[in-house]
């Protein structure tokens, strides 16, 4: 029997792998997609907000020429981390289902069967998206992730959103030779969006390279069009493509048939804050999948104590 069940071998996750190693515990780290599955679903061409030391884990260095880390470097880092430090991490293994009875976790996955005496819950909220509901929106050119942009050169696109993705993918689509509409239901450019890039994207909605509408919110996509309902009126326009960069979830079904209460707005986790320990003993959260639909609440610079404050609590306990 293990001491922990790791679920989800993201950044965080890994952290409580090093962590647990550190305390001499027994682990193993189940992850249903590659190393960092998230992170490898980000934009290739993605540079991270923060610096490489605020992406650390486990106390090893991340040392990058530029100040601020690519997707490439924290791929890298984390492969470099993971193996170096000899995680036991079994990969593209989905859990399908945890029980507990007489304080043993069992988990059962898509490969195997394992018990576990503690099990951590890392799952991250990048695998399911926020949709529009709106009519069109199952058509293959509606795409919710956004991997390069040189497919979309000569093509008409839509992105959806004001946030940091929505506006990577507009200036970066238009860089490529795109035509670019952006739909932002609020009056503005987030401010959330990266300080070096919201200039870059204000001054390109002035020049007009790039059309914006806001206060705005798709209608309906089809084949060869979408419609925009603007504070005008509704717009016809034609398109190749639409990005709807609105956002992920965590999987908040899976949350409740572990028997995790969730609150009734953003279905945020119960947890204690000291030891990240759920309302179902021997359960724990850590890194974003706590903020529930709050995802700007949880990041990997703000969420790596969790990984410690953690394993402590375990230790303690035992």
């Amino acid at each position: 029997m293990l001491d922990i069940l790791i679920i989800g071998g993201g950044p965080i996750g890994l952290a409580c792998g090093l962590a647990a190693q550190k305390a001499g515990l027994s682990f193993v780290i189940i992850e249903k997609g590659c190393l960092v599955n998230s992170l490898y679903n980000y934009p290739s061409t993605m540079t991270f907000f923060s610096t490489s030391e605020k992406l650390e884990i486990g106390g090893v260095p991340f040392v990058t020429v530029h100040n601020k880390p690519t997707r490439n470097d924290a791929l890298e880092y984390y492969r470099r981390v993971a193996l170096s430090n000899h995680l036991p991490i079994n990969l593209f293994e989905e859990v399908t289902n945890v029980t507990t009875e007489n304080g043993t976790y069992t988990i059962t996955t898509s490969k195997a069967t394992y018990q576990a005496k503690r099990v951590i819950l890392s799952t991250g909220f990048y695998d399911i998206a926020v949709n529009l509901d709106i009519p069109g929106e199952d058509l293959p050119k509606v795409k919710h992730y956004y991997q390069d942009p040189h497919f979309y050169t000569l093509q008409k696109v839509v992105v959806v959103g004001s946030s940091n993705s929505a506006i990577d993918v507009a200036l970066e689509t238009y860089r490529k030779g795109a035509e670019v509409t952006l739909v932002i239901r609020g009056g503005e450019v987030s401010n959330r969006v990266k300080y070096w890039v919201r200039p870059d994207i204000i001054n390109r909605i002035k020049e007009g390279s790039i059309k914006a509408y806001f206060n705005s919110n798709l209608q309906a996509v089809r084949p060869h069009e979408v419609d925009i309902q603007t504070s005008e009126g509704l717009v016809t326009i034609p398109n190749d493509y639409v990005m709807a960069m609105t956002g992920y979830q965590p999987n908040f079904d899976f949350l409740k048939k572990l028997g995790i209460v969730l609150s009734e707005d953003k279905f945020i986790p119960q947890y204690n804050p000291e030891t990240m320990e759920t309302n179902l003993p021997g359960l724990y959260l850590a890194g974003v999948v706590c903020g529930g639909l709050d995802t700007h609440l949880w990041f990997i610079e703000n969420s790596r104590i969790h990984a410690n404050m953690i394993i402590n609590d375990i230790v303690n306990k035992r």
